[in-house]
């Protein structure tokens, strides 16, 4: 899948995660108390992940769903936007 960044320092980066299911935070355990970016959204196809959508430590979960929506990150992985499940 592939995991894409909403503000902090990596903004409108993105990298791939060899993963079924994204981890919450990421990166997913860094050991030393650093701020990680959280989980807000995923797109699934045919029930599948296909992208997760992660925001800075200090982003509101509103402001990384509108950027997400701008950045029209389920139209192109052809994916319906979602709710972190869990």
């Amino acid at each position: 899948m592939r995991a894409l960044f909403v503000g902090g320092p990596v903004d409108n980066s993105e990298l791939d995660i060899d993963a079924a299911v994204p981890p919450t935070h990421y990166p997913p355990d860094t050991g030393s108390g650093q701020s990680r970016y959280r989980l807000h959204q995923v797109g699934r196809r045919n029930g599948e992940v296909v992208y997760a959508v992660y925001g800075a430590p200090d982003s509101a979960g509103d402001d990384v769903a509108a950027i997400a929506v701008e950045r029209g990150y389920a139209r192109r992985f052809d994916a319906e936007p979602g709710p972190v499940e869990g």
